[in-house]
């Protein structure tokens, strides 16, 4: 057989129900065959955000892999794939190369030596006959260790191969996990019982680990308030006694005081990794960490103690050891009771932009009414890049896990839109909202058209405030004398004649009634776009800002 029919043969075997692509690839057409179903977008970057949004939303559960032609598709790939790779999510990319013979020579593009910084490992199968052996490392790559997307190039002289029906065998790899060393355990146990003032500091491995119950259990269990990364929001219930929201660029009050008054940071699944996209913890904090990842120890910020393994089994023992040691709550509520402090006065401070009437709306009313009109069980949203998410991060109240998919240590526009394509097909049944800017939906709103044609119907959100939000003091002078940061467009009509329910919004009085209606269309199997009209209002608590006002005002522990 071929060796596109034999790669197609092993895919159906390693569980792969979907194929992103992008064509032309030999692989499209194989893998159909043996009914693996194309995905197939107007583009190599949306077509990788999708996949993203389905890994996400599937927890790595179904394998996600990608295939693009050789030369331009592998690429234009390079900056969805290096999205990918910044915020840890498993992908394999499969892209299609040249005659083996003319590797390297110009102008064949060579994607090993440039993907290797984006990917945990690239790899080529040379020849038919390393085909499964060279899957199987990557498949492999895919299920074990840290999270990353990886790569394994098909040339075209073995896609065209032979490979010997009679002698071919394929054993799919195995995904394994670690618990931690009890002794770690042992005293990241005593440290957390020991402190006065701890915070639970959870990341997105939590979530890759399906280990929301666990996290919970143990933080009932000693009433130790929790705080998630952006990537990491929902895994937690923010609507639960004992959570502080969450914290990237921007940071709910709750979070960025609890932070600066602890004593105790306590990570679980996460990276501690500094960035303008990740909210940065004060000085003089003791530190915990426990991650799937011995290279994240000591990397920006040195941990007074660290747990190596899988964060749902480590989770498990701590809960396990913390009742052996006889720990439990003394806090008798009071934890609760200033997080609920601290909620009502971000309410106070921000009710007036939430019940906001004016015209053009306030992008905050906007959120609002998304809080209010999805059932939070039933419902998926992300955020796209620069005031939507600094906007939604925060304001948002996400209660089921994957109900909210954070992303964006990169900060690419446009990149929600896929997502939450990836994010439908992953949870057909369930409503799925992507919130963008104009200038975000100027970068993919031809996408509209992937929604509709491949039948996955989510529901669109466009704040249009005409204008480049939050990049006018990057070009004061341009923006001045030559308005380079306006923005121009109907985006409704260019919705609707994508073949999307499309509806323009001008007044705040009307922003829920078409969202309901967007709603039902979604559920009829009709995207939707909603085009608000909305103020800049480039107004959000910027997670350095609060975190050093709020050190200005602590109280002792």
């Amino acid at each position: 057989m071929r060796g596109a029919d034999a790669l197609a043969r092993i895919l159906k075997l390693e569980g792969v129900e979907v194929l992103f692509a992008y064509p032309n690839h030999a692989l499209i057409d194989a893998a159909a065959k043996v009914g693996i179903r194309p995905m197939i977008a107007r583009g190599e970057k949306t077509l990788i955000n999708m996949a993203d949004g389905y890994a996400r939303a599937n927890n790595a559960q179904k394998p996600t892999v990608i295939v693009v032609q050789a030369g331009p598709g592998i690429e234009n790939a390079f900056g969805a794939f290096a999205q990918a790779y910044s915020d840890g999510v498993p992908l394999l990319m499969i892209p299609g190369g040249g005659d083996q013979r003319r590797t390297g020579e110009p102008p064949n593009f060579d994607p090993l030596p440039v993907y290797r910084n984006v990917t945990k490992w690239a790899g080529r199968i040379n020849m038919p006959e390393r085909m499964a052996e060279l899957s199987r490392r990557a498949f492999a790559q895919l299920r074990n260790g840290k999270p990353g997307p990886v790569l394994l190039e098909l040339p075209a002289d073995v896609s065209g191969g032979q490979v010997d029906d009679a002698t071919f065998s394929y054993s799919p790899a195995r995904g394994y996990r670690s618990a931690g060393d009890p002794d770690d355990v042992a005293a990241a146990a005593r440290m957390l019982m020991d402190a006065q003032r701890p915070v639970l500091h959870v990341g997105h491995g939590v979530l890759w680990a399906q280990a929301w119950d666990e996290l919970r259990e143990l933080a009932e269990l000693l009433s130790v308030p929790v705080m998630t990364t952006m990537a990491a929001k929902s895994v937690f219930p923010e609507n639960h006694p004992l959570s502080l929201g969450t914290g990237g660029h921007t940071i709910t009050r709750a979070a960025a005081q609890f932070l600066v008054r602890s004593d105790l940071v306590f990570g679980v699944g996460c990276s501690f990794a500094r960035g303008g996209f990740s909210s940065p913890i004060p000085a003089g904090k003791k530190m915990v960490q426990v991650t799937v990842d011995g290279r994240d120890i000591d990397r920006d910020y040195l941990v007074d103690q660290a747990v190596v393994g899988d964060a749902r089994l480590v989770l498990r023992q701590l809960v396990e050891e913390v009742r052996r040691q006889g720990g439990g709550s003394s806090r008798n509520g009071a934890v609760a009771a200033e997080i609920q402090q601290a909620r009502d006065a971000t309410m106070r401070e921000w009710q007036s932009r939430l019940e906001s009437a004016e015209a053009p709306i306030n992008p905050y009313r906007v959120i609002a009414e998304l809080n209010r009109v999805l059932d939070k069980s039933a419902s998926v949203v992300t955020h796209d890049s620069g005031n939507p998410r600094d906007q939604t991060l925060t304001t948002y109240e996400a209660t089921t896990p994957r109900g909210y998919i954070g992303w964006g240590k990169s900060t690419q526009l446009g990149t929600g839109l896929g997502i939450a394509l990836g994010a439908k097909l992953a949870f057909p049944d369930k409503t799925v909202v992507n919130v963008m800017g104009d200038l975000a939906f100027g970068t993919v709103g031809m996408e509209v058209e992937t929604a509709v044609r491949e039948r996955l119907p989510i529901m669109t959100v466009i704040l249009n405030n005409s204008v480049m939000g939050g990049y006018g003091h990057h070009m004061p002078s341009a923006s001045e004398q030559f308005r380079s940061n306006r923005l121009s467009g109907n985006y409704a009509r260019v919705a609707e004649g994508l073949g999307a329910r499309a509806e323009r919004v001008e007044r705040a009085e009307d922003v829920r009634g078409a969202m309901e209606r967007a709603i039902a269309a979604t559920r009829s199997g009709q995207p939707a776009v909603l085009e608000m009209i909305t103020s800049e209002d480039p107004v959000y608590p910027v997670a350095t800002q609060v975190i050093q006002e709020a050190a200005r005002e602590r109280v002792p522990a």
